[in-house]
């Protein structure tokens, strides 16, 4: 009789903790505060509203990614952000992998769009795409640092094609060895 109520008692305990309702993520809410936060961050820069840009990025923050190195406190990087979105237009940033803790958001990301003007080694008009890492570190509910890592083939489409110069060409390299010879005799 006291291995059935055993029983009974294990069957009713398990069966009320199979029906707890609260849904375990396996993210805390620092985590996920701070993907709702890089998302919003990619939200303003494909809409270019920068109204709310304060609400995600800290006063000190950096963007390491900045176009001629790093872009420090949130004007400077409000400022990026306008001339991006004077660039380039129909930006869009299609989350493909993004890992989150307490601290930092890393995300595989395909971002495309057009250029309005010449920059970045592409012209007016151009459609471009790109594969990009993104990393951003969160301070306080507000991004403090960003990094982006592009793809070296995708970083060499945006650069402009090198023309053969006369150092490489088949006259010069014969030239070349033939006064290293002499040197050598």
């Amino acid at each position: 009789m006291k291995k059935f109520r055993f029983i009974i008692y294990a069957a009713i305990v398990g069966l009320i903790l199979s029906c707890n309702n609260k849904k375990d993520t396996g993210m805390t809410d620092t985590a996920r505060k701070n993907l709702d936060c890089f998302h919003a961050i990619n939200k303003i820069f494909e809409t270019g509203d920068l109204s709310k840009i304060g609400d995600y990025i800290a006063a000190d923050g950096v963007d390491h990614a900045g176009m001629k190195g790093d872009v420090k406190g949130l004007d400077s990087i409000k400022a990026e952000f306008a001339q991006f979105s004077k660039m380039m237009s129909n930006l869009k940033s299609e989350v493909v992998k993004e890992l989150t803790d307490d601290d930092y958001v890393i995300a595989w990301m395909k971002e495309s769009g057009k250029m309005n003007m010449d920059g970045m080694g592409m012209k007016a008009g151009q459609d471009f795409s790109m594969d990009a890492i993104e990393v951003a570190k969160f301070r306080d509910g507000k991004n403090t640092d960003h990094w982006e890592f592009i793809s070296t083939g995708d970083m060499m489409k945006m650069m402009p094609q090198q023309h053969m110069d006369n150092a490489n060409s088949k006259e010069s390299i014969h030239r070349r060895m033939s006064k290293s010879e002499l040197i050598m005799k």
